[in-house]
């Protein structure tokens, strides 16, 4: 029997694998013999095992760690010079970065890189022209890069990181698309609104804002916070869920925002969830006011469940989010535009209800997550 050809896929922490690549893995070793690299050797082995993919661990870091860095290109390389895999796939900028420099030493023939989004968009100074640096060296290892939107692709172009010939998006963008017969209110069953709302101690006749992600001032939590607070001033029946963990080493909120996860009676922070369906469900409208994004699958999974959304007008977002007909687009790091656009979303139920109604259609027919596997499945073959 024919033996199958050698994938090998990398990020930097497992938890991508876990959740921004779910299900993809298993997918492809139909296909491939995968193998998942990453960082935390037991997170790492538990996305392995519910894929089915052999896993192999690597002490990267998320960090700017050049010592650390250097240790796992050498690490890395030793490893595919034995395993000798056809196609190295990266995601996340330092799993690229060591991952596609590795590839090269190693002599893999098909070295692939996807971007999903830009850190240095909010960097200054000195680090901003290291990551910059880190970016054109990536794509300059890679024998071809993916950017996840549109809009990425044009910041990646209008910054010369990359010859246009080399990137290209898949599809209508989206790493992994969206399995939406899993992000569906019918998939949660016997699913009771209040009393889930109940579970957390939210009125069942509040309305309720939603936030799902990394609690950290790239995601926009600190207006979110301010524009909420002063929201409930003429509003004191609304509510803000906050989804998601925060990251107080890498990107610190300020401290009067996280004062009010502290102490705000209105504000429920609920921290990482493993399955964010619930909490969708349970909410009246999703808000993600990120400073920066490649292609959110958030926004993706509250179409998906019917949420109608307010998001920034970034790429990705802006991409997904149609004005006015499944959401609304704010500027980034405006907190009065987004207090007004949650204000509008109160004072004119029509028209978000009008938006909740077209949510998933517009999700099901552009992002289904099995024509962006087929997508990629085709990549891969005819690089080979």
């Amino acid at each position: 029997m024919k033996s199958l050809p050698k994938l090998i896929r990398i990020t930097t922490v497992p938890l991508s694998l876990d959740k921004l690549l779910e299900g993809q893995l298993r997918f492809m070793s139909a296909h491939y013999a995968v193998t998942a690299i990453s960082a935390e050797p037991e997170y790492l082995a538990r996305v392995g095992e519910r894929e089915g993919v052999a896993v192999h661990s690597l002490p990267l870091t998320r960090k700017i760690t050049p010592l650390q860095d250097l240790w796992c290109v050498l690490l890395l390389t030793v490893y595919l010079l034995r395993v000798r895999p056809q196609i190295v796939h990266t995601h996340t900028p330092k799993a690229g970065l060591v991952g596609m420099l590795a590839a090269r030493l190693a002599f893999v023939p098909v070295r692939m890189h996807t971007v999903a989004g830009l850190p240095l968009l909010e960097a200054t100074g000195f680090k901003r022209r290291v990551l910059e640096w880190v970016e054109r060296f990536t794509y300059r290892m890679a024998t071809q890069v993916y950017s996840n939107s549109e809009g990425l692709r044009t910041l990646i172009l209008a910054h010369r990181f990359c010859a246009p010939h080399r990137i290209k998006v898949l599809c209508n963008g989206s790493t992994n698309g969206i399995r939406t017969s899993y992000f569906s209110r019918s998939a949660l069953g016997s699913f009771s609104r209040d009393a889930f709302r109940e579970s957390l101690g939210i009125p069942t006749d509040a309305f309720l804002f939603v936030f799902v992600g990394r609690l950290v001032t790239d995601k926009g939590i600190n207006e979110l916070v301010g524009a909420f607070r002063k929201l409930t001033l003429g509003n004191p029946s609304i509510r803000l869920l906050l989804v998601g963990p925060l990251e107080p080493d890498l990107d610190p909120l300020h401290p009067d925002t996280l004062e009010a996860l502290e102490h705000c009676s209105t504000l429920f922070s609920v921290g990482y969830q493993s399955d964010v369906r619930p909490y969708l469900a349970a909410s009246d409208a999703l808000v993600f006011p990120s400073y920066r994004e490649g292609f959110p699958n958030v926004v993706l999974q509250a179409g998906a469940m019917d949420l109608p959304v307010i998001a920034t007008d970034i790429n990705g977002c802006n991409e997904i989010i149609l004005p006015q007909q499944n959401g609304l687009l704010v500027p980034p790091k405006d907190e009065r535009a987004l207090l007004e656009a949650m204000l509008r979303f109160l004072e004119e139920p029509a028209l978000r209800e009008a938006m909740a109604a077209q949510a998933r259609e517009l999700i099901v027919s552009r992002y289904e997550q099995a024509v962006v596997w087929e997508a990629l499945l085709g990549e891969y073959g005819g690089s080979l």
